[in-house]
C-alpha cells in the first residue's frame, strides 16, 4: 500500500506543479504562494475537525522540526518560477534529481535524525537514468 501511496504522491505532485504554475502566470509568483497555502491551511484544519484531532498538539517540538513549513514554501515559489521557464515534465525530471541526491546523502550518514541507509554502488544507475533522461527533456 505505501508504494500505492508513494505512486500517487507523485500523480499529486505533478498536478501540483501544473495547478500551481497556471496561478503564478495569473496572479503572480508571492500571492499564488500565499493562496496555494491558504487553501491548504483551510483544507486540512477541514481534515482535522472531520477527524475530530486536535489543531495544535500537546507537546513542543524543537524548532527545527518546522522548517519543513518554509521548505514548502520555498517549494512551491521555486516550482512555480522553473515551470513558467522549463514546464511540468523538466521541472519534475530536475526536482527528481535533487530530491535523489539529496536522500542518498540523507541516508548515507543518518542526516537530522534519519535511520542510516548505507550507499550502494547500484543507486548510481537510478540517479545516471534520472541524468540521461533529463539530457533527453532539456537538450533534444
Amino acid at each position: 500500500m505505501t508504494k500505492g501511496l508513494a505512486l500517487f504522491n507523485g500523480i499529486l505532485y505533478s498536478l501540483m506543479i501544473l495547478m500551481n504554475g497556471l496561478l503564478a502566470e495569473s496572479y503572480g509568483n508571492y500571492y499564488s504562494t500565499i493562496l496555494v497555502h491558504l487553501f491548504g491551511l483551510i483544507a486540512i484544519i477541514v481534515c482535522m475537525k472531520i477527524k475530530k484531532k486536535r489543531l495544535f498538539p500537546k507537546e513542543v517540538f524543537p524548532l527545527l522540526l518546522y522548517t519543513g513549513g518554509a521548505i514548502g514554501v520555498l517549494t512551491v515559489v521555486f516550482n512555480n518560477i522553473a515551470f513558467s521557464a522549463l514546464g511540468v515534465t523538466a521541472t519534475l525530471g530536475l526536482g527528481l534529481l535533487g530530491q535523489s541526491v539529496t536522500s542518498l546523502v540523507i541516508d548515507q550518514w543518518g542526516l537530522l535524525g534519519a535511520e542510516k541507509v548505507p550507499f550502494k554502488k547500484k543507486k548510481l544507475i537510478g540517479i545516471a537514468i534520472i541524468l540521461a533522461g533529463i539530457a533527453v527533456m532539456l537538450f533534444l
